[in-house]
C-alpha cells in the first residue's frame, strides 16, 4: 500500500529508476503485526463463540423459539444431516462448510469447522478466554498507535485526504485506475492515495470503535457499570449482531487489503513494513 514521507536513504541509476524511502515508522510496524496477531486469534475464537449459539437476533432477547435474522444450522434427512446458511427468508445449502462438517469421518452438526475455530474442539469457556485476552491487547495496542499517531503527526498529515484529493474528478480517476489495476508510481506512490485514506479512516473511526462498544455491551459485567449501552444499540441481541456485521465487515476490509498488496507489488510491500524501506519507480514519470 503507497504511503511513505519524503525521506530518501538511497537512490539506483538503473533504466527502471527507482529508488528506496523510509516509509513506515518501527511503531507502525510494530503495531500493524500485533494487530495482525489479535485480529486473527479474536476471529477465530470469535467464531468458537458463535458457534454456542449459532443464530443472529435484533433486540433486547433471543432464543430458538425467536425469530433469527441469521442462522448457521443443520437438519437431519433419510440421506444425512445436512447444513444449511438461513438470511431472512433466504436459505442456502452448505453442506460441508457451514453447519455440518467432517470430524473423524463423521459428520458433525457445527456451525464453522474444527479448522476454522480457537480451540479446534468445541469449548466456549476457552475461547472466550483466547477471545477477551487479545480484544484487551487490541485496545492497548490502538491506543499505542493513535498516541504516537498523534505524537508524530501520523494521522493528520499521511492519513487525512488532501484537499487535491477530494475532488470528484480525483476520485473518479482513482476508482477506474484500481479498477485496471494500475497502481501509483513516482511522487504520487508517497502517499496513500484518497480511496485508502477514506478506508483506512473508516476503520479506525467506525469499524474498530464498534467491534470495541459492541463487544463491551455483550459483557452483563460492563452492562452493570455502564446500563446505557444496551440502549444505545438497541439491546444486547442487537449489540452482538452489530458486532457479527462489524467483524464480517473487518474480514472483508482484510481480505481487500491483501490482494491490493499482492497486486501492487507483494515484496515491497512486504518489506516495506518489516524494514520501513519501500523502493519508489519513476518509469514513466518525470524526476
Amino acid at each position: 500500500m503507497n504511503i511513505t514521507n519524503s525521506t530518501s536513504i538511497r537512490v539506483a541509476d538503473s533504466p527502471t529508476r527507482r529508488h528506496r524511502i523510509r516509509r513506515h515508522s518501527v511503531t507502525v510496524r510494530i503495531t500493524h503485526w500485533i494487530n495482525v496477531l489479535c485480529f486473527s486469534i479474536m476471529l477465530l475464537s470469535g467464531l468458537q463463540i458463535f458457534n454456542a449459539h449459532p443464530r443472529l437476533y435484533w433486540g433486547q432477547y433471543g432464543a430458538d423459539t425467536e425469530h433469527a435474522l441469521l442462522e448457521i444450522g443443520s437438519q437431519q434427512r433419510d440421506d444425512g444431516t445436512h447444513g444449511f446458511l438461513r438470511i431472512g427468508a433466504l436459505r442456502i445449502e452448505t453442506t460441508g462448510i457451514l453447519g455440518v462438517s467432517n470430524v473423524d469421518g463423521a459428520d458433525t452438526a457445527r456451525a464453522f469447522p474444527a479448522w476454522l475455530t480457537i480451540p479446534s474442539y468445541y469449548d466456549l469457556g476457552a475461547a472466550r478466554n483466547w477471545h477477551f485476552l487479545f480484544a484487551w491487547l487490541l485496545v492497548i495496542n490502538g491506543l499505542l498507535y493513535l498516541v504516537h499517531g498523534l505524537w508524530r503527526n501520523h494521522i493528520r498529515g499521511e492519513l487525512l485526504p488532501d484537499r487535491d484529493q477530494l475532488t470528484p474528478r480525483h476520485l473518479w480517476r482513482e476508482i477506474v485506475d484500481h479498477a485496471r489495476l494500475r497502481f501509483a508510481k513516482g511522487d504520487e506512490a508517497r502517499r496513500y492515495n484518497a480511496l485508502q485514506k477514506l478506508t483506512y479512516l473508516m476503520v479506525a473511526l467506525v469499524l474498530l470503535p464498534l467491534m470495541v462498544l459492541t463487544g463491551l455491551t455483550m459483557s452483563p459485567g460492563i452492562d452493570a457499570a455502564f446500563p446505557f449501552l444496551p440502549d444505545w444499540f438497541g439491546g444486547r441481541q442487537s449489540a452482538r449482531t452489530l458486532h457479527f456485521i462489524t467483524a464480517s465487515s473487518l474480514v472483508l476490509f482484510v481480505i481487500v487489503h491483501v490482494l491490493m498488496v499482492v497486486l501492487s507489488g507483494f515484496w515491497n510491500n512486504i518489506r516495506s513494513m518489516i524494514t520501513g524501506r519501500y523502493d519508489i519507480d519513476h518509469s514513466g514519470h518525470e524526476s
